[in-house]
């Protein structure tokens, strides 16, 4: 049974998941972001007191904070009890794209040449990390939400908004990818 659940499951599973958790939260009148429970938490601790963003009744999102908590106890569970060790499999052509760029795939899921302890003694991998965050955190205010919110609630319930920020997540996506990212590494 472990061998099962420890193996890469179908991309129609998941689909299947993601269509009966929105169908559920549509039934409820919910709508799902992760990153809303930034400002949910922020709301808590009183920012609502400073700045006006942050006055709302976050009572009204509890749900979505039960959310990140079973996504980290799940992420917990699932990387220390139900990871396969035989690591991550890639395409020869997308380690060779990888090492050009300086990254040596070994199999993990998040490079150590950004994400490790030893990483963190390059200030290059500092600004990558920091500017990274920044942006993300800026896109994902100035867009209204952030990628699983539009491509997954917002599209699911035919927000034209939502298309417009998924377009442009993929775009800016892209961007970086071909673009930006062989000049920085």
């Amino acid at each position: 049974m472990m061998d099962f659940i420890r193996q890469p499951w179908p991309w129609y599973f998941s689909g299947t998941m993601i269509v009966l958790i929105m169908l559920i939260l549509i039934f409820w009148g919910k709508s799902f972001g992760f990153s809303s429970n930034l400002r949910t938490i922020c709301s808590m601790a009183g920012a609502g007191k400073k700045v006006k963003f942050f006055d709302f009744d976050w009572k009204a999102q509890r749900w979505n904070l039960l959310f990140l908590l079973g996504s980290i106890i799940g992420g917990w569970i699932s990387a220390q009890f139900l990871s396969n060790p035989q690591g991550m499999e890639l395409s020869e052509a997308t380690v060779n794209d990888l090492r050009g760029l300086g990254i040596h795939f070994k199999g993990a899921l998040n490079p150590e040449e950004l994400f490790s302890l030893e990483a963190l003694a390059d200030f290059k991998v500092w600004c990558l990390l920091l500017s990274g965050g920044l942006l993300v955190g800026f896109g994902s205010r100035y867009a209204g939400g952030c990628t699983s919110g539009h491509a997954i609630s917002g599209l699911s319930n035919l927000q034209f908004p939502s298309l417009l920020a998924v377009i442009g997540f993929f775009i800016g996506g892209l961007l970086m990818t071909w673009l930006i990212l062989p000049l920085i590494l």
